[in-house]
């Protein structure tokens, strides 16, 4: 498979210069603090490797797409660094905001030391992904600099207002299928729709296959979030590295969650008891029933189809089109 040739082939270039925006940073970061980044990038600690590392899917996508528009991905190494750091940012603050203890099979990183120096953590990597960026200016025009900072900083403040979102939504009791979609666009969709866009700007795309690579991130996007609330629900713990009765637990209003209560059957009743680790199980059972599972699987399909239609729009160059192709059809078909 052409992904996973271009995986074993790029991932170790990725890891490497995450590793030296980390250990090479202008601000001197104190080694205890490094140490915590580190753990949290699944590179050192108990159960480090791969699995605790990430598939890095943004900056994958986003260097698939400078190569796939003739660009070259070593000029676009440091902006797949910094969508990377933004992700685990991102994460940090979401373990603390969801109350998760694990995450990828491993204790979060508040879990280990405590919320304010996870917070301090998150923001130091926050700091750290805009300090990768700035090294695109050894290859790439000011101009095209700072149209990628300007989608970066865009990318930041959609990430904060899905987030925002999510977690308002855990107080109101009037949430919507559009209000959620509205949500993951930016929790989810927003960092590799701007991936893609990013990818296509460095790799020196016109406007209009910019544009249709945004538009395919934003599926992709929509697409993976489906499948993400299916693996929070019925997924394999052993796989997914998270509690399939987390969600539940915590009263996340998720896509079949959503569609269970617009259906006013058993499980929104359920919905209203106590929810426990012993009625979880049950509860899942019978949104399953009641046919979330389908409908949130037929959404996850339906978005995967409209990045396909991009992608073929867009016309990517050489491997590149076969590999993204088969990069987005393995985000949806992650296991159960």
């Amino acid at each position: 498979m052409q992904i996973e040739q271009y995986s074993g082939q790029t991932l170790p270039k990725i890891e490497q210069h995450l590793h030296e925006v980390v250990q090479q940073s202008s601000i001197k970061i104190d080694s205890s603090l490094r140490d915590m980044i580190s753990y949290h990038m699944g590179w050192t600690g108990e159960g480090a490797g791969v699995k605790a590392q990430g598939k890095r899917i943004r900056p994958l996508l986003l260097l698939l797409v400078a190569e796939a528009v003739g660009g070259d991905i070593e000029k676009a190494m440091p902006a797949a660094a910094a969508v990377e750091i933004l992700h685990n940012f991102s994460l940090i603050h979401d373990d603390i905001e969801d109350n998760s203890p694990t995450r990828r099979g491993r204790e979060t990183l508040w879990k280990r030391h405590g919320i304010p120096l996870a917070i301090n953590a998150g923001d130091s990597m926050f700091t750290l992904a805009f300090q990768a960026l700035a090294k695109l200016s050894d290859h790439h025009t000011p101009e095209r600099c700072l149209k990628v900072y300007k989608l970066f900083t865009q990318t930041c403040l959609s990430l904060t207002k899905g987030q925002h979102l999510d977690i308002s939504f855990e107080r109101s009791a009037n949430v919507q299928v559009p209000d959620y979609l509205e949500m993951i666009q930016g929790k989810t969709a927003a960092l590799l729709s701007g991936s893609a866009e990013i990818g296509a700007l460095l790799g020196g795309a016109t406007p209009n296959e910019q544009e249709t690579y945004k538009d395919l991130g934003n599926f992709v996007g929509l697409g993976f979030q489906a499948h993400d609330d299916l693996l929070g629900i019925w997924g394999d713990a052993d796989v997914t590295g998270k509690s399939t009765s987390s969600d539940l637990l915590a009263r996340k209003k998720t896509l079949p969650v959503l569609y269970g209560l617009e259906q006013s059957g058993r499980f929104a009743d359920m919905w209203e008891e106590k929810i426990t680790e012993v009625n979880a199980a049950e509860l899942a059972l019978q949104l399953k029933n009641e046919g979330a599972y389908d409908y949130t699987k037929n959404i996850a399909s339906e978005y995967t189809q409209k990045a396909m239609n991009a992608l073929e729009t867009a016309m990517p160059k050489g491997y590149a089109g076969e590999a993204l192709s088969e990069l987005i059809h393995s985000l949806v078909q992650r296991s159960f």
